[in-house]
Parts: C-alpha cells; sequence; structure tokens
C-alpha cells in the first residue's frame, strides 16, 4: 500500500444522496497512522494477479470494441469493492470531491439518500425540503427507471450520474412502491440543495419540538442554540422535548455524538469495534444534560439511518428517552475512506458500531419502545353538502335588521383577511402529522407521571 495514500474513517449509510455522493455518518482523521500501514502485512496471491493481468489483456485487445485502460482497471476496481457489500465503493476524483462539498450541507441533486437494492435503486430517505421530497418520494420506493432508462444493469455510480443535470430541468421517475398495485411515475425539478439541518418550534404545555433532517458538523452546536432558543419562546425550562429524527439518513458521527451529549450527563453513547487498530473508537458523555432529566420522546421510521441510530440507541440504552415510531434502517457499519494519488478515494467497511449495552443494529435498526404504525390521514373536505335553517323555505329573519346572507359574506371576508395563528398553523400540522401528535400525547404522558414522583 502507498504511503502516499491519505486515511480517512467514516461510519454510515454510505449511499447516494439525491444524484450525489454521500458520506453516512464520517469521521475525519487529522492524522494518518503511517507506522500502522507499515506494520499492515499484505498476502499478494500472484497467481490470481496473473489470471486478472490475462483478462486484462484479453479484454483489451480482443472486446468487439476499443476500450480506454483507465476504464478497464476502473471497473475492475468498482467491481472488487462492490463485491463485498452495499457501502464499499470507487469514488472517482469528481465523485470524492462532491463527496466533501456535500458535507458542508449544500450540494445539486434531487434531494434523497439512495442505496442498491436487486439491481434498482433504492431510497434510503428524503432530505426535509427538497424537490424529491415535495414531489412524494418515500423510503423504501424502488426507482426502476430513471427517464426512458431501465435501473437494473447498471451501477448505483451510473445511476446517479443520469440523476445529475442542470438545476431547473427535469427528471421523471418510475418507482415501485409498496402497497402499490402499478408502478408510479414522478417528475422531479433539479436543484441545488441547502440542506438546513436543524428547525425547531414550541408545541404544547411546554414542550418544544427539534427536527434533525441530517446531521451535519454544526449540527451538535445548533441543537444547544434551539434549545435555548425554544426556552426563551416558552418564557422558561422546557417540560419536554420531541426530537424528530425520521427519515434521517445520517450525518457527521461527531454530530451525532454531540446530539447524544446535549441530553446526558454520563456514559457511553457509542463504540466501534473492527480488524484493525483505527476502527476501534469510543465516545463518552460529559456532564451536562440541558433538559436536566425532562422528559424526551424520540421519533424515527423505516428512514432513519446511521447517525439516526446511534442517538437512538445511545439515549434508549442510557433510558435517558422513549423511542417511538417504526424499527430503524438498520445500517451499523464503518468505512475507512483511502484517498488516492490520482485524486479519487476507495470506501471499505472496517467496522461495526454497537449501542453503549452492546448491540449491534447492523441489517436489525433500532426497535422503538412505543410502536406507531403509519397512518394516512386525508382531511375532511372544507366544504359539504349540508342542509341549514337558512337555506330551509320560509325560514324567518334573525330579527337583527340585518340578512344571513351579508352577515355571512361579512365572515367571510373577515376570515379572508386574517392570517392563520400560530396556534392554529400548530393544529394544522398536529392534525396531518399522525406520529408528532402520539409522540405529544406520550411526553404528557411522561411528564404528568415525572410530576407525581416529585
Amino acid at each position: 500500500m502507498s504511503t502516499g495514500i491519505k486515511k480517512v474513517l467514516l461510519m454510515g449509510s454510505g449511499a447516494i444522496l439525491g444524484a450525489m455522493i454521500v458520506l453516512g455518518t464520517s469521521v475525519w482523521a487529522d492524522k494518518v497512522d503511517k507506522e500502522a500501514l507499515k506494520s499492515d502485512q499484505i498476502s499478494i496471491p500472484l497467481k490470481e494477479l496473473r489470471a486478472f493481468v490475462e483478462v486484462f489483456e484479453r479484454v483489451s485487445h480482443d472486446y468487439v470494441d476499443e476500450v480506454e485502460d483507465k476504464k478497464l482497471i476502473e471497473g475492475a476496481i468498482s467491481g472488487m469493492l462492490s463485491s463485498l457489500d452495499p457501502h464499499s465503493a470507487y469514488l472517482p476524483p469528481a465523485d470524492f470531491k462532491e463527496m466533501e462539498e456535500h458535507t458542508q450541507g449544500e450540494f445539486g441533486g434531487l434531494g434523497m439518500e439512495v442505496g442498491m437494492e436487486d439491481g434498482f435503486v433504492k431510497v434510503i430517505s428524503p432530505i426535509d425540503d427538497t424537490p424529491a421530497q415535495k414531489a412524494g418520494i418515500k423510503a423504501g420506493d424502488l426507482i426502476i427507471k430513471l427517464g426512458t432508462e431501465p435501473v437494473k444493469g447498471k451501477t448505483l455510480r451510473e445511476a446517479v450520474k443520469i440523476m445529475r443535470g442542470k438545476p431547473g430541468s427535469k427528471l421523471l421517475l418510475t418507482i415501485v412502491r409498496k402497497g402499490e398495485d402499478a408502478p408510479i411515475k414522478i417528475e422531479i425539478t433539479r436543484a441545488i440543495i441547502k440542506v438546513k439541518s436543524l428547525k425547531q418550534r414550541m408545541l404544547k404545555d411546554n414542550i418544544g419540538y427539534a427536527r434533525i433532517s441530517q446531521f451535519q458538523v454544526r449540527t451538535g452546536s445548533d441543537l444547544k442554540k434551539s434549545i435555548a432558543k425554544l426556552e426563551e419562546l416558552n418564557g422558561g425550562a422546557l417540560e419536554g422535548l420531541v426530537l424528530d429524527l425520521r427519515n434521517n439518513p445520517g450525518g457527521v458521527l461527531n454530530a451525532a455524538v454531540q446530539v447524544s451529549d446535549v441530553f446526558l450527563n454520563e456514559g457511553l453513547i457509542v463504540y466501534t469495534e473492527g480488524r484493525i487498530k483505527n476502527s476501534k473508537m469510543r465516545f463518552e458523555a460529559k456532564k451536562g444534560d440541558l433538559l436536566n432529566g425532562k422528559p424526551i420522546v424520540v421519533l424515527i421510521n423505516e428512514g432513519s439511518a446511521s447517525a439516526s441510530e446511534i442517538v437512538a440507541g445511545a439515549l434508549q440504552d442510557q433510558k435517558r428517552a422513549v423511542i417511538a415510531g417504526r424499527t430503524s434502517f438498520g445500517k451499523g457499519s464503518v468505512q475507512t475512506l483511502l484517498q488516492l494519488n490520482n485524486g479519487a478515494a476507495i470506501k471499505v467497511t472496517t467496522a461495526r458500531y454497537f449501542t453503549p449495552s452492546g448491540r449491534s443494529i447492523q441489517a436489525e435498526g433500532i426497535e422503538p419502545d412505543v410502536v406507531i404504525d403509519r397512518v394516512k390521514i386525508e382531511k375532511l373536505e372544507k366544504e359539504r353538502v349540508s342542509v341549514k335553517e337558512k337555506d330551509l323555505s320560509g325560514h324567518i329573519s334573525n330579527g337583527n335588521g340585518e340578512s344571513e346572507t351579508k352577515k355571512t359574506e361579512k365572515e367571510g371576508n373577515k376570515d379572508k383577511d386574517e392570517k392563520p395563528s400560530e396556534a392554529d398553523e400548530l393544529n394544522e400540522l398536529l392534525d396531518v402529522d399522525y406520529e408528532l401528535n402520539e409522540a405529544l400525547r406520550l411526553i404528557k404522558a411522561m411528564s404528568l407521571a415525572q410530576q407525581m414522583k416529585l
């Protein structure tokens, strides 16, 4: 192995975000352990390498069309890594550069994280406020066509190249969705994606709400600011917090650790184990629970992966929060990123991560303490066919000297002029978001039980 290789550790979903290469949960090493690289003993299979060279020569000489040597070599490297697991991969220089740019929270694409399953592109989760999410893409969707081109037979990188394009241009996706009898066609307009990782608002009864859509470098510090802002809006300490990690595909490992640490005073948050020395890491909480033990409900679903599972697993094992929703994605492996001399990189799975109690959630996911099944809520039509007193033939007047028709018109105009209040917006949100509504009920009960113990 060349000593010119730059070594970087990363954990997470290791998938493609929108039309961009993304690292799931990552830890960027400040220094390369050169001694560890030198001490690694590599057994070189000469017989198999001779076979590789022979195949290379045959294909280069005999293939029906002339193929560039570079393309053959890159294809061989890509095939070697993709045969290991869904997250090991070869990143050409352009893809590696885009991956680094993504960690800053701004990138071009559709706004969803995807992987490969049975030869099709599988949506791990759409990202909040992106074209994919607004178009109705859901976690678990299988993309079988990109425009007119079938996905089957393409690598993930090839599929992603098709998804890339000029912002404002459109791409028609053909999707197979569980529960639907026929494929669904969804047209998405490409855009520059600016991911705001955290949003907050007050709910009811002094309970705050924080939504983390992705774990970025600043998410931990942003969460602290959000809690301070919520306390300011509330005029005092919060009685509880709903932490929403639904459809959060992951992000930076240190951010997941920092978010967990916001609510813990001590104890293990997460640890990793693998064959090489650098793959063994432990992260401990520091004193400073910003909520001072107040109840927390963490919402997760099948689109919650990687860093989201680290947070949910840590708070669940430490009995600091109740986890509600549905079983998470189950991405519990660690990848090591090796930057090559040509500007490309290879990503190889080197370890698994474990929750404080020693659970590996790889391919299992975090099971919620309280299951909230997926429910489709449809609003009732505003205008219903109904009969009122004023509609009855020969009804008497109201005695106020004003016709009911004019009164109704005035009331209607008044409604048009007035903007919905914050309370109205909250009620509307709770009406359509069944899981959030259930989380609010749950945290109220927890808060009441806590007060009764005091």
